[in-house]
C-alpha cells in the first residue's frame, strides 16, 4: 500500500513521531511517499528518508496513492485535503498538539490507529466542500474549501456591506466586519468563534454567519447546500479580502462571488472507537465542572 504523508514542519517534538510512524509502516509493509518540502526537512534533520518518493501537487494523488496521513493540526489536515481534491484518497489526521476536530488522533494513540487501519476496522465519513468562483477567477483551480469561505474588510476600521443572494433571490445585506459561509465541517472553526451553530458532519447544509454584525437582530442562517450563494461586497475601500480556509486574496468592490457545493467529497477515515460527538464533548469541555 502506498501511503502519502504531509506535515507543515519538523521539529524536536515531532521527529520521534515521524520515526515511530516510519517504523510502524515499514513493519506493515506500507510504502511511504512524502510531500516534497517535508522530505527535505526530514532528510536535513534526521538523515533518513533519503530514498523515499515525493509528491508535490494534487495530480500525484491520481497515481496510485492508497491512503493519506496528515501529521499536525487541523490546518495541516486542510492543506492535505488541498492535495487530495477529487482523487478519492481517504485521509486520517494525527494530531501533534492540542485536540483537533479534524486531526483528532492523539500522537500517543496513533500506533493503535494505524493498526486499526491495517485491519480495515474503519468507515469513511464523507465531508463536503465549497467551490468558489469569482469574476476574475482569482483562485484558479485552487478554488475549493473544506471549512469556510470568508469575506472580510481590509485596511480599514469601517464596516462593510455584503449583499447576499440564495438562488438569485435576495436574502440580506449584512452590515458587519465580514461574512462566513461554512460547511458542516467548518461549523466548528471560524463559524463557531463568531456565534454560528455546530452542525454534525453529514448534514447537507451551508451556514451563513456574519462577523460582528451592526444589527443585533441579525443571526446565522442555515440553508440547503444545493442552493448557490452569491455574495457582493461594498464599502468605503476599493479592495477587500476573500479567504478560502485561510488562503486569503484581494477582491474588488462589487465583484461577485458564487459559492456552490463542490462536485466531489472527501473521504475522512472514521475509526471504530472515535466519533464526532466524543471529539466535540472533549474539545468543548462539556459536562465538566470547572468552577474549581
Amino acid at each position: 500500500m502506498l501511503v502519502a504523508v504531509y506535515s507543515k514542519k519538523v521539529n524536536k517534538a515531532t521527529i520521534p513521531i515521524f520515526m515511530r510512524f516510519a517504523a510502524v509502516t515499514e513493519r506493515f509493509g506500507w510504502k511511504l511517499i512524502l510531500e516534497k518540502e517535508l522530505k527535505h526537512q526530514l532528510v536535513k534533520k534526521t538523515g533518513i528518508f533519503k530514498e523515499t518518493e515525493v509528491f508535490s501537487s494534487h495530480e500525484d494523488f491520481h497515481q496510485g496513492i492508497d491512503l493519506a496521513f496528515s501529521i499536525g493540526g487541523d490546518g495541516t489536515f486542510l492543506r492535505t485535503v488541498a492535495y487530495i481534491r477529487d482523487s478519492g484518497v481517504p485521509i486520517l489526521g494525527i494530531n501533534t498538539g492540542r485536540l483537533g476536530f479534524l486531526a483528532n488522533i492523539g500522537d500517543e494513540f496513533f500506533e493503535d490507529a494505524l493498526e486499526l487501519v491495517r485491519q480495515k476496522r474503519y468507515d469513511f465519513q464523507k465531508r463536503s466542500l465549497l467551490r468558489v468562483d469569482t469574476e476574475r477567477g482569482i483562485y484558479g483551480s485552487d478554488n475549493v474549501a473544506m471549512n469556510e469561505v470568508t469575506l472580510l474588510k481590509k485596511d480599514t476600521s469601517s464596516m462593510i456591506t455584503v449583499d447576499t443572494f440564495l438562488e438569485d433571490k435576495y436574502l440580506n445585506s449584512y452590515w458587519a466586519d465580514g461574512l462566513i459561509v461554512a460547511t458542516p465541517t467548518g461549523s466548528t472553526a471560524y463559524n463557531l468563534s463568531c456565534g454560528g451553530p455546530i452542525v454534525t458532519p453529514g448534514c447537507q447544509v451551508h451556514i451563513i454567519t456574519p462577523i460582528a454584525p451592526h444589527n443585533l437582530n441579525v443571526r446565522p442562517v442555515v440553508v440547503p447546500d444545493n442552493m448557490p450563494i452569491k455574495l457582493r461586497i461594498e464599502g468605503r475601500e476599493r479592495n477587500y479580502l476573500i479567504s478560502l480556509d485561510g488562503n486569503a486574496k484581494s477582491i474588488k468592490q462589487n465583484e461577485e462571488v458564487l459559492i456552490r457545493k463542490a462536485e466531489y467529497m472527501i473521504n475522512v477515515i472514521k475509526l471504530e472507537d472515535t466519533n464526532f460527538l466524543d471529539t466535540i464533548r472533549n474539545k468543548m469541555s462539556w459536562g465538566k465542572d470547572q468552577r474549581n
